[in-house]
């Protein structure tokens, strides 16, 4: 029967044995981490985007044409406020984005 390789236990706890205990872990020499697999965005094509907008309407049509249109996330979008969309200059201002930043898109 094969060994399956169990997960190697993260760097901090393996610090506390060498360094702070001092103690030698030797069964670790043969522990592997298991990769972790890649996820890949789900990306809709432009017929898919059609066919959704299609289907929506009022609201959330604009709402999901905001987020598609502008690349904006979902909390950044419910947020917005009509002095925000400057229609001149052609930009929305973005308040209390991702990191706190303040964008102009």
């Amino acid at each position: 029967m094969p060994r399956q390789p169990r997960i190697r236990p993260s760097p901090p706890l393996l610090f506390l044995y060498k360094e702070i205990i001092q103690r030698d872990l030797p069964w670790l020499d043969g522990v592997v981490r298991p990769k972790r697999p890649a996820r890949l965005p789900v990306v809709l094509t432009e017929g898919e985007v059609r066919a959704l907008l299609a289907r929506l309407e009022g609201t959330r049509w604009l709402i999901v044409s905001m987020l598609y249109g502008t690349g904006m996330r979902l909390l950044e979008c419910l947020r917005l406020r009509v002095k925000d969309v400057d229609f001149e200059m052609r930009q929305i201002t973005i308040r209390e984005g991702k990191g706190q930043e303040f964008v102009r898109a």
